[in-house]
């Protein structure tokens, strides 16, 4: 498998995941267990802006955050369709740029001054894996509140969008 095509199918989980979480949350009773639910929406937002923040260093013009989250909370709607539109764009940039500009290190500035450098491929690993770090925190804080969380894995994923690997995995009875 190509770096491409799994950064493509990382990249589709992300988009999946995080419209699965903000529906989650969209759904809640803003009256209830406010505090957890307005900690999870500014995770949620927070995945959004990093997101952002790198999108710009890919596409190597200034972001305009000065720290990692906005100032004031979204409604969960609206940031559902800003979390949408940011994924799309991480699906779009990885139709336009090949494998060897996957490979090129980007210089880049952290929000708090911090100067780094990261392949173009390694940014996008880190978007990845930044909003599953933050997806699994948000998970463990509504299982807290008695809230079921999205079943947001990977595999789920996978298997969701494509039922058949299901049926790959039987064996034959004469087998076990």
């Amino acid at each position: 498998m190509s770096a491409k095509t799994l950064l493509r199918s990382l990249l589709a989980y992300q988009a999946w995941a995080n419209d699965e979480f903000v529906e989650k949350l969209a759904g809640m009773d803003p009256s209830r267990d406010v505090e957890e639910r307005h900690a999870a929406v500014r995770l949620m937002s927070h995945i959004h802006v990093v997101s952002r923040i790198f999108a710009a260093h890919l596409k190597g013009v200034a972001h305009g955050y000065a720290s990692d989250n906005t100032a004031e909370t979204p409604e969960p709607a609206g940031l559902r369709a800003a979390l949408a539109e940011a994924d799309g764009w991480y699906l779009d940039y990885l139709e336009t740029v090949s494998e060897q500009e996957l490979a090129e290190p980007v210089a880049f500035t952290f929000t708090d001054g911090d100067q780094g450098c990261m392949t173009r491929q390694e940014m996008l690993t880190h978007v990845v894996l930044h909003g599953g770090y933050h997806r699994g925190e948000i998970g463990r804080m509504l299982a807290r509140i008695a809230v079921s969380p999205p079943w947001h894995t990977y595999a789920v994923h996978l298997h969701r969008g494509e039922p058949a690997r299901r049926l790959q995995g039987e064996r034959d009875p004469a087998e076990v």
